[in-house]
């Protein structure tokens, strides 16, 4: 069938250009997304992705992430095992 739908939207600059260049890395053009994300909410007759408001534990990490706070640095995989408790898969 001939692609003869037309979409119009307005986003942030700044939203669409980060999300450009995700499509860019992935190979896609814009257009090409926005059908890929189509045809998932057409099969899952839904959103493909889980939306909820975060709760308020979540709400103050992204917080504290947000200003660099309480932060895990890790040196490779190994130290982030190590640091989690668990071992190693190497």
């Amino acid at each position: 069938m001939p692609k003869t739908a037309m979409i119009r939207a307005r986003t942030e600059p700044t939203l669409k250009k980060a999300a450009e260049n995700v499509f860019k890395k992935l190979g896609l053009t814009s257009t090409e997304a926005i059908n890929l994300f189509y045809t998932q909410v057409k099969l899952h007759k839904g959103l493909p992705f889980e939306v909820k408001i975060p709760n308020e534990a979540t709400l103050r990490t992204f917080e504290k992430t947000d200003r660099e706070e309480d932060l895990v640095q890790c040196k490779d995989t190994d130290d982030m095992f190590k640091k989690l408790g668990l071992s190693s898969p190497s």
